[in-house]
This record gives structure tokens, C-alpha cells and sequence, in this order.
């Protein structure tokens, strides 16, 4: 991969700030004696109305100050992929500042495409310098629950159908934002799989299931990264709210993970005093009551300490966790603090290679991409996606951004003054046709000939055609899920019209859920999935169909033919009866279950093409035997064999060949993502902890690995084995 000045300069000071910011975190570890006095002299100094004051919000997003004490009002802030823009504080309406514009990356399902740590990491240090300038203490996010349903209406936060893969991105991400002094706040705590009643519906799940699949991304972020923060979802877990469910609260965050932050509510998910208190909840947030001092961990709670009803030592339990994460984020301490930055070119710069390495190209026919520009007289540019900005869209994810730049945008000013652009919008974004309530019911059917046959026209009368198409924040939302898994706004019909008149129509998917492709698939010679891009969307994606860029992404959910395929639809176990839900299809989510069950999807989990080939050669392991604490190391040689630059990541799969339990095909373990010129090779190295092969045995409630062989499987997508190397356990 070749960087330009500004990009090399961007990586090392992202080294230099995380190296720096690391040590200082690691030198705060020494204190922590210092630091508990601290909080204990706090308490003791505080009423206890001072003390409930910071167990719940004051307004929308902040929370009291305690003057006398030096304890200034705490700032929480919407963030999974951008610093909000500034809300009143009363009511959901935006301030209507100038200055509060912000840096928007891709969402996370572009974030997970790019299978990349590092860009992870520099989105970290981005988000939190923007938090800081914009002076808050808490950035919520990253949102890490599973994409169990394609239909699920905030899949384009959350990152990944695979639990490993969601790790080792939340791991990157969280440290290097809690670097630049803000708390990550990982959110749904626990199983949020679905919009659908997510005030009220109910989970169940074997106990197998949370822990292989929707627990470890929780486990990481805590555990391993040190997350400040957690927030709780509002669905119910076996029978109770998760904001008072005490095997949630106490059993797994406080005494497994012995997490010693915040664990705070989503905005109105609290729904008890004492039963959320008594489970570990430690901050309220959002509670619809007009009074503050009504809320359940304001009045109430006092009322239920001066009652008997709860001791007072469990509001100073929760009152140290609010002032553990000050003083590790240095509220307590703004002198030292650091300023932070924002919409700088760096910043910027970040958020662009993020959209690229996102990209993933799923079909190219005779190498119709990347397309020469050079010998392009005309491009017809087709679709409301062309045009449409989605950065401003999805509820509680939606970012102010400085700018957006559209594919149109970048296409003409990048190609405007050499090649005839002829833009068409081929078909009409819908408008809600009910409340709210009922946000999903959107009239999307129609199809509008008048915008399918003028687009017809510019397609006839350019070389090539490009039609950008998808969906957009009516779909992929907070709030709803969608009601199937079709190309809305008639959009199959407009491509398969212009495909007619166009054999050289490239489409571009903008969108951050799986959709039915099999009926455009087929029919045009070059397939590219775009996501939702960002501010730097539209230079990102037309500087990869031109060849600037090259396409690295790989899918990180997998895409069935139909929704009939998808596990929990197959199982009859989406969206539940009687606000209740099954997960009928245990652990096998995503591809362990089209791969156990023998089921051919459209594209698989991991899949993504290259506009240059790799020959992938000479895997080994370090042993053939391995003990329990062993460590297996695989080593494979990766070489670009294309006549361009490219990158491939190589996945590492593991399966048991015998076993007591059901497992999957495969499950994923490692992975890497390699940049190669032509000719270069490369040896990528992998580990996976034996440990790491365990399952969970819900007759011991432990963790085992069953000994015996262990097939492990190199890859380039769930479905595409290069090499199978066998193993032994003892």
C-alpha cells in the first residue's frame, strides 16, 4: 500500500499518541490505593441527597455537579461513530449551534468490513480528541450486540454476526478512545437483537448461547480493553429488565468481569428502585418524568435509604463507581486535561481510509472494475444513493457532520471537466405514511416508470453505468426493524432496466444490513457493497471504482439468498410471540449455521474480492500436539500474484472433528489483514490460546475443551479453505 506524506504522518502521530497515552494509563494503575482514598474522602464529605444527585441525569445527557466539592457536571454524549451535535437539555430538539459539526465515520458494520485493527484504534483516538474538545466525558458506544436478523433496524451500529471478530475491533476501539481521557460506554448490556417491542420483549436464551455468542464482545470490552462504562438494554433477559436483572448486574459485570465502572440504563429503560438498585445499576439516564427529583434513582431512592429498604452503603458503592471513572478520565482534575481537536485534516484523512478499507467487492466480470477514467468518454450515475447524505440519519447515531460528500459530488468534481456525467435519480425516496409508532410501515413499494425510463435513457447513451442504490436511515434505524429484506423503492426493476440497456452497469449497495441481491446479481457484471460511508462517502467509494483505491473490505455478516435462510427466521424465532423470544437456533448464529447445516447463502461471512489475486501458500503449525496451556501458532506465506496493489485478510477457522456436544462447522479465531505490492510475500503469523477451542459445558457451567483433533482451516471467507492443517489435544 503505497501512503502519500500526509497519511505516514498520520499514522505515526497516531502511534506516538496511543504509545504516550498508554503509559500514562499504566501509571494511573500504581495509584489506584491513592485513588480509592480519594473517593472514600469524597463520600464521606457528601449528604446523602449529594450522593443520589449523581445516580441519575439532570437533563437529557448530563449529570449534576457538586460545586462545593470541585465535582463539575458530568457530559455523556451519543457517539458510535461521531460526537453528536449539541441537544437542549430538556427536550430532544437540537440546539441549533454552528460549531458543534464533528468528524463522521462509517457506522460499524463498514468499521468491522474493513477487518482492520488499526483503523479501529485511529478511530478511537479521533472520537475521543473530538469528545474532549467538545467537552464530554462520555462517548456512548461502540454498540456491539449480534446481528442475529438481517432485519434488525440498528445492525448498521452494531459490527458483526461473529463474537470474535467483534472483540478484537471493540478491544482497539475502546482502548485507544479511553486514551484521550473519555469513558467508552459499551452498549446493549445484554442481547438488544432486535427493535421490535425492545422496550419490553423477553430473551431467553441457553445458557451455552449467551456465553459462546452473546456475551464474549461484553467480556472483551470490559476484561480486556477496560471499558469505563456499560450501558444496559432495555429489552428483558429470562424474565427481567436488564437494568434489574441481578445475574446481569452483580454475578456477571461485578463479580465475574469485576468490572468497577459505570453501569448505567439506556435513555427511559429503568423501571424499579430498589429490585435496579439491588441488581447494580448505578445511573439513570432519560426516564420520561418531567421532574428530575421523580425519577426512580432520585426521591425514591433516598426515600428507600432513610426507609430501611436499602443501605446507605449501596448508594456509596454506586457514588464510587461514578467517581472511579471521573478521576480515571481526569474530570475531577480538568487543569491536567487534555483539550482535544476537532475536524482536523488528520481527522478527516482517518475517516476516509476508513470508507475505503470498508469496501467490498462482491462480483467483477471480466475486470470491468476498476473502471479507466481515462478511456470513459460518459458515466451515467444512477439513484437517489447517489445523491442522498446519510450522516444526519438513525436516531441516536446521527452525526452534524462539517461535510458530506455525495457520489455524484465526487464523481463530478473528481472526473466532471474530462467525462460527460449524466445523472439520473431513478427512483423516489417514500415518505412515512404513519406516527412513530408505526415508523416501520413505509409505503415502498411503488415503482415510478417516469425515474426508471428517463434513467434508462442516460444509461443508453453512456459507456458506463453506475447505479448507486440500497437503503437509507428510513430502514436502517433505531426504533424499528424492517419488515423484509428486499430492495425497496423498486429498485431490483430499475436495475434489471438499466442492465438491459447497459451491459456495463456496475451497482453499489449503500447500506449497513443484508439485503436479497439474487435478483440483481445475476444480471450486471460488477457487484460493490459501499455501506453508509461517512463524511468522506462518496470520494471514498468513486476513488475505488476508478482504481485511486483498491477494494479490501470483507463482509462481516453473511448475506442469504432469502430471509427464509437466516437462522432465527428459519426457526420460526424472530420477532416472538406474546413478548417473548426464543433463541431456537442456539449457537448457531450467522455462518456456523449455514456452514453446519450445508446451506449455500448468497455471499458467505469473511467474502471479499480483490482487483489482484493471492496465492496463499506453506501453512504450518508450530506443533501437532498441544496441551491445554499451549499456545497454537500457524504460520502462512501470503503473496500478491496481481499486477496491483492489494490487500487480503486471512481468516482462521477452527473445528472439533469429534465431540460430545454439537458444535459448528467452524467458528472463527484469527485473523490478519495483509498489504502487498505486486510480487511482494509476506509470512502472516496467527495464534490461537488453546483455551481459546473451548466450549461452554452447561452441565459443569464451565468452560472445556474436549481433548482430541482440532481441524483448523485458513481461509479467505467462511466458505473459501485454502488449507487445513489437523491438530491434536491432549
Amino acid at each position: 500500500m503505497r501512503l502519500t506524506n500526509t497519511e505516514d504522518d498520520m499514522r505515526l502521530r497516531f502511534i506516538v499518541i496511543v504509545l504516550l497515552s498508554l503509559f500514562f494509563q499504566n501509571s494511573f494503575s500504581q495509584q489506584d490505593a491513592a485513588t480509592e482514598k480519594r473517593i472514600q474522602q469524597l463520600i464521606k464529605k457528601m449528604t446523602l441527597k449529594e450522593k443520589v444527585s449523581l445516580l441519575h441525569g439532570n437533563s437529557k445527557f448530563y449529570i449534576s455537579d457538586i460545586k462545593r466539592l470541585g465535582i463539575p457536571e458530568w457530559a455523556l454524549s451519543d457517539g458510535p461513530h461521531g460526537v453528536r451535535a449539541e441537544m437542549n437539555r430538556h427536550n430532544w430538539k437540537y440546539t441549533g449551534q454552528t460549531n458543534d459539526s464533528s468528524t463522521c465515520f462509517p457506522p460499524g458494520t463498514a468499521m468491522a468490513a474493513s477487518w482492520n485493527m488499526e483503523l479501529a484504534k485511529q478511530r478511537g483516538v479521533v472520537l475521543g480528541e473530538e469528545a474532549r474538545f467538545r467537552k464530554k466525558d462520555v462517548l456512548l458506544g461502540p454498540g456491539i450486540n449480534i446481528i442475529r436478523s438481517p432485519l434488525c433496524g440498528r445492525n448498521f451500529e452494531y459490527l458483526s454476526e461473529d463474537p470474535y471478530l467483534i472483540s478484537q475491533l471493540s478491544i482497539n476501539y475502546i482502548q485507544a478512545l479511553q486514551t484521550q481521557e473519555v469513558a467508552a460506554c459499551v452498549k446493549h448490556f445484554v442481547a438488544n437483537n432486535q427493535e421490535e417491542n425492545r422496550f419490553v420483549i423477553d430473551v431467553n436464551m441457553s445458557e451455552r448461547a449467551f456465553r459462546e455468542i452473546y456475551l464474549p464482545g461484553f467480556k472483551s470490552s470490559i476484561v480486556d480493553a477496560g471499558a469505563l462504562t456499560v450501558m444496559g438494554g432495555y429489552n428483558k433477559f429470562r424474565g427481567e429488565y436488564c437494568t434489574e436483572n441481578y445475574y446481569l448486574g452483580r454475578t456477571i459485570l461485578r463479580k465475574e468481569f469485576n468490572f468497577k465502572g459505570v453501569f448505567m440504563s439506556d435513555w427511559d429503560a429503568v423501571h424499579s428502585t430498589d429490585q435496579a438498585a439491588l441488581a447494580g445499576l448505578d445511573l439513570e439516564m432519560g426516564t420520561e418524568k418531567d421532574n428530575y427529583n421523580d425519577w426512580y434513582f432520585a426521591d425514591p431512592l433516598i426515600k428507600s435509604v432513610q426507609e430501611g429498604r436499602l443501605k446507605e452503603s449501596l448508594i456509596n458503592e454506586k457514588v464510587a463507581n461514578i467517581l472511579r471513572v471521573m478521576i480515571k478520565t481526569k474530570v475531577l482534575d480538568p487543569k491536567t486535561r487534555q483539550t482535544g481537536s476537532i475536524n482536523t485534516k488528520e481527522h478527516q484523512q482517518s475517516a476516509y481510509r476508513s470508507a475505503v478499507e470498508a469496501v467490498i467487492l462482491l462480483k467483477n466480470e471480466k475486470q470491468i472494475l476498476p473502471l479507466n477514467m481515462s478511456a470513459l468518454k460518459s458515466v451515467a450515475v444512477i439513484g437517489d444513493n447517489a445523491t442522498r447524505k446519510h450522516c444526519g440519519g438513525g436516531f441516536s447515531s446521527e452525526i452534524k457532520a462539517l461535510y458530506e460528500v455525495t457520489p455524484l459530488q465526487a464523481m463530478t468534481e473528481k472526473f466532471g471537466k474530462t467525462v460527460q456525467i449524466n445523472f439520473a435519480q431513478g427512483y423516489e425516496k417514500q415518505s412515512f405514511v404513519a406516527e412513530r409508532s408505526n415508523i416501520g410501515q413505509l409505503n415502498t413499494d411503488k415503482v415510478d416508470w417516469n425515474l426508471i425510463n428517463e434513467a434508462v435513457a442516460q444509461a443508453k447513451k453512456s459507456d458506463v453505468a453506475i447505479v448507486f442504490a440500497g437503503l437509507n436511515h428510513d430502514f436502517d434505524s433505531e426504533s424499528f426493524d424492517r419488515l423484509h429484506m428486499r430492495l425497496p423503492y423498486g429498485q431490483e426493476t430499475l436495475i434489471q432496466e438499466v442492465a438491459k440497456a447497459n451491459p456495463k452497469t456496475i451497482v453499489v449497495i449503500i447500506a449497513g444490513s443484508p439485503l436479497e441481491l439474487a435478483g440483481i446479481q445475476s444480471r450486471v457484471p460488477a457487484l460493490v457493497w459501499g455501506w453508509y460511508g461517512g463524511m468522506e462517502a462518496g470520494n471514498a467509494v468513486v476513488d475505488v471504482l476508478s482504481g485511486k483505491e483498491f477494494p479490501s473490505g470483507k463482509l462481516p455478516f453473511t448475506i442469504p439468498i432469502t430471509l427464509s435462510q437466516s437462522p432465527a427466521h428459519a426457526m420460526g424465532a424472530y420477532p416472538g410471540h406474546d413478548l417473548k423470544v426464543n433463541y431456537d437456533e442456539d449457537i448457531l448464529v450467522g455462518y456456523r449455521w449455514f456452514d453446519t447445516k450445508g446451506i449455500v447463502p448468497q455471499f458467505p461471512f469473511g467474502y471479499g474480492m480483490s482487483y489482484t489475486t493471492f496465492a496463499i501458500s506453506n501453512a504450518t503449525t508450530n506443533k501437532k500436539e498441544y496441551n491445554q496451556e499451549d499456545e497454537i501458532i500457524v504460520k502462512v506465506n501470503v503473496k500478491n500474484t496481481g499486477k496491483t496493489n492489494g490487500a487480503e485478510v486471512v481468516q482462521l477457522y477452527s473445528s472439533q472433528t469429534i465431540c460430545s456436544v454439537l458444535r459448528p462447522k467452524k467458528e472463527l479465531k484469527a485473523f490478519d489483514k495483509v498489504f502487498l505490492a505486486p510480487g511482494e510475500q509476506k509470512t502472516v503469523e496467527m495464534k490461537v490460546k488453546v483455551k481459546d477451542l473451548a466450549f461452554y459445558d452447561e452441565k459443569a457451567s464451565s468452560w472445556k475443551v474436549e481433548p482430541g483433533e482440532f481441524v483448523l482451516s485458513v481461509a479467505t471467507s467462511a466458505k473459501d479453505i485454502v488449507s487445513i492443517l489437523a491438530v491434536t489435544i491432549k
